[in-house]
């Protein structure tokens, strides 16, 4: 109830306070343009002009700020094409009209006055008539008997009498009110609706924009940075374990004929190094594409990683569902690198892992006792992370305070 009544009062605020501000600008803009337009031939019109797209521009900045409130988003402001640098008076003086945005500003500031009428006759006929219909039965006493007074319920043929007329206004009354949250509310849209058309439209589209560009640069680095970790543990275990097999081998070679003793135990030797390869090439494996991930899904995956985690896992998987491959390569891929933290830095002693649908939001949530301190600055491990998430639109929350515990979250679009 409370939210309800606090919604109205916003969207009433918007209303009854856009009216008069768009009447103002009305008002300002549409002889500006006018007069501009008409002493453009005399270069008079230019300067007028370029002063009638900034009044634009002020009131609608503060239209975005107001929509803010009714669409409960955050406020959106275009970017504006600035001038030149080392530009002359005259380039800056006509700045303004070189902005496709500025004009759409002057446009949304002349149509707009037919909506802010309509929303505000809206908004005060239902504030108006349950305010007068609820309190009638008070006043209703002095007016019902003025010699002469006809009221409604009489002209419907419902009856007369101060009766009649308390029960006819007052259910009048608490109909409108009733239906009060619902036409202010489409009141505010209608209006909010053709303001964010034209005044945040352009900058919605230009931030998505500039979030896939962030999130495919982001993917590069995340791959670039994948590829760097496994060339060098590459090089650093298999690579090393496989020359000194192959030395092994040779050594084993020439002492058979010698000391087949030595070359048994040699060849010995040889096939525990064998064997201790390959469960590294395994794990390396894993970090890359696991074939239980491909072939069972996220379910199973999850559970293979806990069961190899040396910090006991409590495992709550409450969805079964596949998803596309580059999500739940994203989950796999945090889940098994923040287990490996938990285990090789965090010193705890028990690890929590949720994976929960909610709507179209795939949300990945693994909890630590540890030391905490965990956090995704660049340079440190959960920065990649970040970037691998934003690459498939997700986002990652780490809350971690020196003492712990850790809690971070996994979030990606999954509809």
């Amino acid at each position: 109830m409370r939210s309800l009544t606090r919604r109205v009062l916003l969207d009433t605020r918007y209303t009854l306070v856009g009216f008069p501000t768009t009447l103002i600008g009305f008002v300002l803009m549409l002889p500006g343009f006018a007069a501009a337009l008409g002493t453009m031939v005399i270069w008079v019109g230019v300067p007028l002009l370029a002063g009638t797209l900034l009044i634009a521009r002020g009131f609608a900045d503060a239209e975005r700020g107001w929509l803010s409130d009714v669409l409960r988003r955050p406020p959106v402001r275009p970017r504006y094409k600035p001038a030149p640098p080392g530009a002359g008076r005259f380039r800056r003086l006509v700045n303004p009209l070189m902005s496709g945005q500025s004009w759409l500003d002057l446009l949304h500031g002349i149509i707009n006055l037919p909506f802010a009428i309509l929303a505000f006759v809206l908004t005060v006929v239902f504030w108006a008539v349950p305010l007068a219909g609820l309190t009638w039965p008070l006043y209703g006493i002095v007016t019902s008997r003025i010699p002469g007074n006809v009221e409604l319920p009489e002209l419907l043929g419902l009856g007369d009498g101060y009766v009649v007329n308390a029960a006819f206004y007052f259910l009048v009354g608490l109909l409108f009110l009733l239906l009060m949250p619902l036409v202010i509310r489409g009141a505010a849209l209608l209006r909010a609706g053709l303001g964010r058309a034209l005044l945040t439209g352009v900058a919605e589209l230009h931030e998505r924009i500039d979030d896939l560009a962030q999130g495919r640069a982001a993917a590069v680095s995340a791959e670039a940075n994948a590829l760097r970790k496994l060339e060098r543990d590459i090089h650093d275990g298999p690579q090393q374990r496989l020359v000194s097999l192959a030395m092994e081998l040779s050594r084993a070679q020439r002492q058979l004929a010698k000391d087949p003793e030595a070359a048994q135990a040699t060849l010995k030797s040889a096939i525990s190094a064998t064997r201790e390869t390959l469960d590294e090439l395994r794990a390396l494996s894993r970090g890359i594409a696991p074939p239980i991930l491909s072939d069972r899904g996220l379910a199973p995956a999850l559970a293979a990683l806990a069961g190899r985690c040396t910090v006991p896992v409590d495992l709550d998987v409450q969805t079964v569902e596949r998803y596309q491959a580059a999500v739940e390569n994203a989950i796999y891929f945090v889940c098994a690198e923040t287990l490996t933290n938990v285990a090789k830095h965090s010193r705890a002693t028990v690890c929590t892992v949720q994976l929960v649908r909610l709507g179209d939001v795939l949300m990945l949530t693994i909890g630590d006792d540890g030391v905490g301190g965990a956090h995704v600055a660049k340079g440190h491990g959960l920065a990649g992370l970040a970037d691998r998430l934003r690459a498939v639109d997700g986002e990652l929350t780490v809350q971690s305070p020196g003492g712990g515990p850790t809690v971070i979250v996994a979030e990606v679009p999954c509809g």
